[in-house]
């Protein structure tokens, strides 16, 4: 079975549940950067928690699949529509035989996943099927025209319980490892304000405007190890929360780490909207 790529949007990649236990090697994890509503899709669907699904930035992707097939739209709530007819959002839907499958504009937040049944079946690189934006690892981006081969169907699409998350307020954070690089105050200083999420932001890191945290030192750090959600400061202040494709290694402090429950809401928020963080710890 086959999906045909008629338009891809303006952002559609392949991912699963990433590279971990590469960083040491330089390679980053990827990864759905919303990961609870791709682990949803996959269930809604059938599929294993190590299945390869879409991951589709700002909506615009539009696919046809030459045999009947179950799919399954979470995360930013895109209209979903197939052969003109619209369908449901967060649960099971049959895309027929010859069938075309239309994603407009999320009204809401910026990541939709889309899960078929059988999950997407191309070749893994280093053990997993997502792309990695920052190094180029794994599948490359999903263009107008890709083929994308679908795997076997592991079981029937079941419909499940599972609400959506809520919007968890504020980022909960914890002191990071470098927080002695800045003034006392510094992390009550990044608690205390909110943020602005800039235009610049990706799948390697959202970038923030603000109130800039103080430093204590100003000498230069060896880079050093990086992880996931990890609030990064460089030079100019504006602080910068690492996502799942970002680099296994960074000369900045790190003042705070982004709780991981709440990282998936650092996929859904977009440019131009506020956001706060708490301590938490």
């Amino acid at each position: 079975m086959t999906l045909t790529v008629e338009q891809a949007g303006p952002l559609t990649t392949i991912q699963d549940r990433g590279r971990v236990g590469l960083a040491h090697l330089g390679v980053p994890r990827a990864g759905p950067l919303d990961r609870p509503a791709a682990e949803l899709a996959n269930r809604l669907v059938g599929n294993g928690p190590d299945a390869a699904l879409l991951e589709v930035t700002g909506g615009g992707l539009e696919l046809t699949s030459d045999a009947g097939c179950w799919v399954a739209l979470t995360g930013a709530p895109a209209p979903v529509h197939i052969d003109a007819a619209p369908r449901g959002h967060g649960r099971a839907e049959w895309l027929p035989p010859g069938g075309r499958l239309r994603l407009g504009t999320p009204r809401t937040g910026v990541r939709s996943y889309l899960a078929v049944a059988g999950g997407i079946d191309v070749a893994p690189v280093l053990g997993s099927r997502a792309t990695d934006t920052l190094a180029w690892v794994g599948p490359p981006l999903v263009a107008t025209g890709t083929e994308l081969p679908v795997g076997h169907p592991a079981g029937p699409p079941a419909a499940l319980d599972t609400p959506r998350p809520p919007m968890p307020g504020p980022l909960r954070v914890v002191r990071g490892p470098r927080a002695d690089w800045f003034t006392k105050d510094a992390l009550d200083r990044l608690c205390s304000a909110p943020y602005r999420v800039g235009t610049d932001s990706n799948r390697v890191g959202l970038r923030l405007e603000g109130a800039a945290p103080r430093r204590a030192r100003d000498d230069e750090l060896p880079s050093e190890g990086m992880v996931l959600g990890a609030v990064q400061v460089p030079p100019d202040g504006q602080p910068v929360v690492f996502l799942a494709d970002h680099p296994p290694t960074g000369g900045y402090p790190v003042l705070a780490v982004v709780d991981p429950r709440d990282l998936w809401w650092c996929g859904q928020v977009r440019p131009g909207e506020e956001l706060r963080f708490v301590r938490a710890g």
